[in-house]
């Protein structure tokens, strides 16, 4: 785990040092960080933060703004089709609640996020979570449990809003 921690600050300290004009160079730095080939209409804007890159997964026409983390421990899938807003955090991983184990063990739960979701500012997503397609995930949110498809989600700890329709839920 110390060496991919290691290969990815060395792989993000030079993507970070790039602008939004050196989107070619910002694509192929990440590709090189999850160990495949993005898509030409990938776009990230640094500076960008992960704890190995190697566990990510991203579909095409993505869009990362400025200042995200991803700690991809336990796997980030990023499906097509979706936009993730300035300082949002993806964390998969966490540690036992016992004080015993908290520094013996850390813990990787898989994040999914379907086709066609935003994720707007600040928003963090926490390990275990599925955000359905065409949802969203209101600036500033916490989401600890699944997001409905077209659904809006918002608040500490996240709830369904409304559906993106502008129905309420049942």
């Amino acid at each position: 785990m110390v060496a991919g921690i290691k290969r990815a600050a060395t792989i993000t300290a030079a993507l970070n040092r790039l602008t939004f004009n050196d989107a070619d160079e910002v694509r192929a730095l990440l590709s090189e960080l999850i160990g495949r080939p993005l898509d030409s209409s990938f776009m990230l804007i640094p500076p960008f933060y992960t704890t190995g890159g190697d566990e990510i997964y991203i579909g095409r026409n993505v869009f990362i703004n400025q200042n995200c983390t991803f700690y991809d421990l336990g796997g980030i899938h990023i499906a097509d089709d979706v936009m993730i807003g300035p300082n949002v955090s993806i964390i998969t991983s966490g540690h036992p609640l016992e004080p015993s184990q908290r520094r013996s063990v850390t813990i990787g739960k898989r994040i999914v996020i379907e086709r066609n979701v935003w994720i707007a500012a600040g928003a963090t997503i926490i390990g275990g979570v599925t955000v359905g397609e065409n949802s969203v995930v209101a600036a500033g949110s916490v989401v600890t449990k699944d997001v409905p498809p077209n659904s809006l989600v918002g608040g500490n700890p996240a709830r369904v809003i409304r559906r993106v329709d502008g129905s309420v839920p049942e």
